[in-house]
C-alpha cells in the first residue's frame, strides 16, 4: 500500500477527472491520499474530498504565493476548517522568495500565524520552501517546536537536509528524486533515515520521470517509490510499508 502524503486533488487539472485519477491510483497500489490546500477554496474543497474519498484526508492553509490574503478572517475560517472530520494537519504553508508573489514582510507573518494555529490545534505542519531555506529553519526552529513538520517537496542541500533531519522534520520526496541530474536529491534518500522518508507527487505538478513535464498524478508516487528502493538496495515493497506507516504517524491517520 502506497502513500500520496501531498497531491492536489482539489485542483481543477485533477478535480475535474477525479474518477479517473483515483482508479488509476488504486490500480498502482495507491490507497490514501493526504489532499492539500493552498488557499481557502482549495482548503475548502480539500476538506470536502476527505469526506467524499475513501483512504483521503485534508490538509488547510495558505500558500505563501497567497500570503497578502492571510488576513483574521482567513485565520478564523481555518481554524473551523481545521476542526472538520478527517483535516490532518495545517498547510501548504511557508515561504516562497524564487517568485516572491507575496511580499516577504506578509509571506513571514502568514507563516507564522499559520504555524501558531497548528500549535493551538496540536497539528502537523506541512512546509513549503523555495529559496528560503534558513529563514524558513529559524521559523520552524522558534515556532514549531513539539510539533510534527513535512518539508514537502524538499530541494535543499545534503547540509541541510542534516540539519532538518536532526531538527527532527519529515522529508517529503516526489518527482524530482526520479530525474537524472538531481545527484543531491539521490544521495539525501540514499543517507536518510527512513522512518523520516515521506513519498509525495505534489499532483498536478512536477511528475517523475517518464512523464515529466505532463500533469502529475497521485499513480505516479510508485514511481518515486522505485527509485527510492533502487537508492536504499530494498525492495519498493518495503519503501511502500515503511512510508505508508511514517505517514500514518505523521498525521495520526486511522
Amino acid at each position: 500500500m502506497l502513500t500520496d502524503t501531498h497531491t492536489h486533488l482539489n485542483h481543477p487539472d485533477l478535480d475535474n477527472d477525479g474518477q479517473a485519477v483515483l482508479r488509476r491510483a488504486h490500480d498502482a497500489g495507491v490507497s490514501r491520499f493526504i489532499v492539500v490546500g493552498y488557499d481557502l477554496p482549495s482548503s475548502r474543497r480539500a476538506a470536502e474530498l476527505a469526506q467524499e474519498i475513501p483512504g483521503a484526508w485534508a490538509v488547510v492553509g495558505i500558500h505563501p504565493h497567497d500570503a497578502s490574503l492571510c488576513d483574521g478572517a482567513a485565520l478564523e475560517e481555518l481554524a473551523v476548517l481545521a476542526d472538520a472530520p478527517r483535516v490532518a494537519a495545517i498547510g501548504e504553508v511557508g515561504l516562497d522568495y524564487y517568485r516572491d508573489l507575496s511580499p516577504r514582510d506578509a509571506q513571514r507573518r502568514a507563516f507564522q500565524a499559520q504555524v501558531e494555529l497548528a500549535r493551538q490545534k496540536n497539528m502537523p505542519v506541512v512546509v513549503h520552501s523555495r529559496d528560503a531555506a534558513e529563514d524558513v529553519f529559524e521559523m520552524l526552529a522558534a515556532r514549531a517546536q513539539g510539533l510534527k513538520v513535512v518539508l514537502h517537496c524538499f530541494a535543499g542541500s545534503l547540509s541541510y537536509a542534516e540539519k532538518c533531519l536532526e531538527a527532527g522534520f519529515f522529508l517529503g520526496i516526489g518527482g524530482p528524486l526520479t530525474y537524472k541530474k538531481n545527484v543531491e536529491l539521490q544521495e539525501i534518500v540514499r543517507r536518510m533515515p527512513l522512518g523520516r522518508l515521506l513519498l509525495e507527487t505534489d499532483a498536478p505538478y512536477l511528475a517523475p520521470h517518464p512523464y515529466r513535464g505532463r500533469r502529475n498524478e497521485p499513480a505516479y508516487v510508485r514511481l518515486v517509490a522505485e527509485k527510492a528502493a533502487e537508492l536504499r538496495g530494498v525492495s519498493p515493497e518495503e519503501i511502500a510499508d515503511q512510508t505508508t506507516s511514517n505517514a500514518a504517524s505523521v498525521f495520526f491517520l486511522d
